[in-house]
């Protein structure tokens, strides 16, 4: 009779048994990490574990209820409900203190999360979350005030190499890898614990005669696409990187960036919208073409589509990214929106009116106005504020690129005004 009975993956047969056994999160677990000082003060609030996925969350739920010898009771967000809380809650009851790890827990509604409250308040349950988004974004605040957020890390190379040794020691045997072929599987796991053993799990299946070139591992395992969502916490992430680095004017960091996103799927027009805010925000008058060339760029792409438009974008990229930057422009803004909703409703000086009527002529309306073009130099110096306003400057042109041109004329008109 045929064997039915199920076989535990990989990923499953070697997750640790003790604290000490667990791979990587050692600001957590080392000797001064918070995991291992809230379990020698025996103080063990609620906590939100935040971290990518394959980083161990799970894990170190159930190892810090083995550790404190609680009750522990798992849930996943995906699957339960209210009702399913309510019955943890009735078991609760007879053990109080029991530990209630919630996967996932980020899609809990706002009901759901609120359900929460009462029992993690009085210390009913204590609850451990997982989470692979912004907890920020993904919980309530009231939650987060009565929980503790640990942020777990991705695994380090050096991480995952030490993981795929353990493997080995437990199928006792060597995977059959050249040296290539075995940096390719940590790249790929991408500091996914799970996802290596995984891939481990695969290649020990086929137990190849010789080694397997990386080359040879690319047609065996199917590329994983790069940890990146488009609606939540990398996506803000990585978009920040790439903005930050074409502001610090380093074309090679953007272009990697820009890369990641493309890689992850992001719409490539919704770069080329950041493009052009970049232009008009971080360069502005230091180079004027600079809005012109991103609004160019976006055209580009809706003309050509991928893969060809990707390159106009990537010429963009580098052509912001090395221009000279300003901000005067942007600052200028933000100065002059201030100051107009404290001036409130003060009306130009007439002499700057047109009076298309006799009752406009007779109040003064264009009285004294001078026609800058019949200056000798085609500059009045005449004010153009309110008169009750005191004249003052917004726009402070830095000394790079175009607006060093500018602010000569604006020191040129300055001295010329002062002469007036």
């Amino acid at each position: 009779m045929a064997d039915h009975s199920i076989e535990k993956p990989l990923a499953e047969l070697l997750r640790p048994q003790l604290l000490k056994d667990v791979v990587g999160q050692s600001h957590l677990l080392g000797e001064n990490g918070t995991i291992r000082q809230l379990l020698v003060l025996h103080r063990l609030p609620s906590l939100i574990l935040w971290g990518p996925p394959g980083s161990g969350k799970t894990t170190l739920a159930r190892l810090i209820s083995k550790e404190t010898g609680r009750a522990f009771v798992q849930l996943s967000a995906v699957f339960a409900g209210v009702a399913d809380l309510r019955k943890v809650f009735e078991q609760a009851q007879s053990t109080p203190g029991m530990i209630l790890f919630i996967d996932e827990i980020h899609r809990f509604n706002k009901s759901q999360q609120d359900a929460l409250l009462g029992p993690v308040e009085s210390g009913l349950v204590i609850l451990i979350g997982a989470t692979t988004e912004n907890p920020s974004f993904s919980l309530n605040s009231a939650l987060l005030s009565r929980a503790r957020v640990l942020v777990l890390n991705r695994l380090a190379d050096e991480e995952l190499e030490l993981l795929l040794q353990k493997a080995e020691s437990h199928l006792g045997k060597r995977l059959a890898l050249s040296e290539a072929a075995r940096q390719a599987v940590i790249s790929l796991a991408d500091g996914d614990a799970r996802m290596l053993l995984n891939y481990v799990e695969t290649v020990a299946a086929l137990n190849p005669a010789t080694d397997l070139s990386a080359e040879e591992l690319g047609k065996v395992l199917q590329k994983r696409a790069a940890l990146y969502d488009k609606n939540q916490e990398y996506h803000y992430n990585l978009i920040s990187a790439f903005i930050k680095s074409m502001r610090g004017s380093d074309p090679d960091a953007a272009l990697y960036w820009m890369a990641r996103m493309l890689e992850g799927g992001e719409d490539p027009l919704y770069l080329a919208r950041r493009l052009i805010r970049f232009a008009s925000e971080d360069i502005g008058l230091a180079d004027p073409q600079a809005l012109t060339h991103a609004l160019t760029v976006y055209q580009c792409y809706e003309r050509l589509g991928s893969p060809e438009g990707e390159l106009a974008i990537a010429n963009a990229v580098v052509y912001l990214a090395t221009a000279p930057k300003s901000n005067a422009v942007y600052m200028a803004l933000k100065k002059v929106r201030k100051a107009a909703s404290q001036t409130g409703s003060l009306p130009p000086p007439k002499h700057i009116l047109n009076a298309p009527t006799k009752l406009m002529q007779q109040e003064g309306y264009g009285e004294g106005y001078q026609y800058d073009h019949d200056a000798p130099d085609a500059f009045s110096g005449q004010n153009f504020f309110p008169e009750e306003m005191k004249r003052q400057t917004f726009y402070t042109p830095v000394e790079r690129g175009f607006e060093r041109e500018i602010s000569k004329r604006l020191d040129y008109w300055n001295k010329l005004r002062s002469q007036r």
